[in-house]
């Protein structure tokens, strides 16, 4: 492991006024996004996507790197260049999603895990000779009248810092993301409480694996009402939630946290994250607080892109207004 690398880059990651872009979908995610807009999912559209977003000219001003999906880091742009070196020219980290995702936890009903430690090593070696930096894998915690269990919490906490001490050993970042999902009507204090539980014990986990905490981006869900509550909580109630959790559980050796936006609207998100920037600057806290976006940067320009390429100039118009809007939002100045 080295510490020294593995901080630079973790810190690159968070550099000020930029963010990460998740662009990672999986083959069945990204087909029913492009079924929004009647589009065919091939690999060229994949790719015709993808590098539409990558190739934006300003995406260096608010993208400082990029989550991708396996066939992503193998692939190269209609040009001929490799995706990587793409990235690269753009002073943009590759980063590559390496677990299997979420598999129905045996004996809790539902409950999931995430799957994909067998192997690991292997393909983390290969991922980093391809050129990735950075690594994520996601955990998804439930919430209902009954859910989580401790047990799910505890062995999807177990995981990740599995994970991270394996990326870590390799020389790639890892993002942990454990995500607390917003499905449901459950109130902004239920959320609180199972996130505080969550991060406790991720951290735990973390410690206990001797993963180096400088070296890591924690990627965790805001504090948050359920999607179906009848009275979704304002910016500034998530604020403070979301801070005062963070501040109890995530050490400052941490550099960043990168929030994801797990299902919220684009509007939504950005306005939720100037809040906790703004809140976050009274507070003092030691981290940087920035995003981690997927549907939050990309659904509107590829609603405008519509699989056509007359229509490439004014998507990255679009996608370069996300990206600023929540650059600014994460110094909280929006």
């Amino acid at each position: 492991m080295n510490k020294n690398e593995l901080k630079k880059v973790a810190n690159f990651m968070v550099s000020p006024r930029k963010g990460i872009l998740a662009a990672d979908e999986s083959t069945g995610t990204i087909k029913k996004r492009f079924d929004s807009i009647k589009l065919d999912s091939t690999e060229e559209n994949r790719r015709d996507w993808r590098q539409l977003l990558f190739q934006t000219r300003s995406i260096s001003d608010y993208i400082s790197g990029v989550i991708l999906f396996d066939e992503t880091l193998r692939q190269n742009t209609s040009d001929g260049q490799s995706i990587v070196e793409l990235l690269n020219e753009n002073e943009i980290v590759p980063g590559i999603k390496v677990d299997k995702s979420t598999h129905q936890l045996a004996g809790f009903p539902g409950e999931v895990i995430t799957e994909g430690l067998d192997g690991l090593r292997d393909r983390l070696q290969e991922y980093y000779d391809i050129g990735a930096r950075f690594t994520k894998w996601r955990a998804v915690i439930n919430i209902s009248d009954i859910l989580p269990s401790k047990y799910a919490i505890n062995v999807n906490s177990y995981l990740l810092a599995m994970y991270a001490s394996l990326s870590q050993e390799i020389g790639l970042v890892p993002i942990v993301e454990p995500e607390v999902l917003m499905d449901g009507d459950h109130t902004i204090d239920k959320c609180s409480e199972v996130t505080d539980i969550t991060l406790s014990k991720v951290f735990q986990h973390l410690n206990e694996a001797d993963v180096y905490l400088p070296g890591i981006i924690l990627k965790p869900n805001m504090i948050l009402s359920g999607k179906d509550s009848k009275n979704r909580a304002k910016p500034e109630s998530v604020a403070n939630y979301t801070i005062d959790v963070l501040n109890k559980n995530v050490p400052s050796e941490v550099p960043g946290i990168a929030f994801l936006s797990g299902g919220q609207e684009d509007q939504e998100s950005i306005d939720n994250l100037n809040s906790i920037n703004l809140l976050a600057k009274i507070k003092k806290s030691p981290w940087q607080l920035t995003y981690s976006y997927g549907r939050g940067l990309q659904s509107a320009p590829l609603r405008i892109w519509n699989g056509k390429k007359e229509n490439i100039a004014m998507a990255q118009k679009e996608f370069e207004k996300r990206g600023i809007s929540a650059s600014k939002a994460s110094q909280g100045i929006y």
